[in-house]
């Protein structure tokens, strides 16, 4: 099985502490659904700073991350489909994780 990177982008704010908490069950039943497939939860992120040859500049809008197993990207693709974050508007980049020696 290889490791997927997702980069959770956006979303829209939280209104209510029920909001919240419906938001916040709905994670976690999805995290609970993709069982063995979880290899790092992840994080929320707070405001970024983007580092390039030229300077630094505010960041995007990432929200945060989750490592996932799967046997394919469209495989790791379809249980991105199922994050709550999508219901708030935000949108999910996957990546396949490179295995590099170091």
């Amino acid at each position: 099985m290889s490791k997927f990177i997702l980069v959770y982008y956006g979303g829209g704010e939280i209104t209510s502490p029920e909001q919240g908490a419906a938001h916040m069950a709905a994670w976690q039943a999805w995290m609970q659904g993709l069982g063995e497939a979880v290899v790092d939860p992840g994080m929320p992120a707070g405001a970024s700073k983007t580092v390039s040859a030229e300077g630094v500049v505010d960041g995007g809008e990432v929200s945060g991350i989750t490592v996932l197993q799967a046997d394919t990207m469209a495989a790791a693709v379809e249980m991105a489909q199922a994050c709550p974050h999508l219901d708030l508007g935000g949108t999910i980049e996957v990546a396949q994780a490179m295995d590099m020696p170091m």
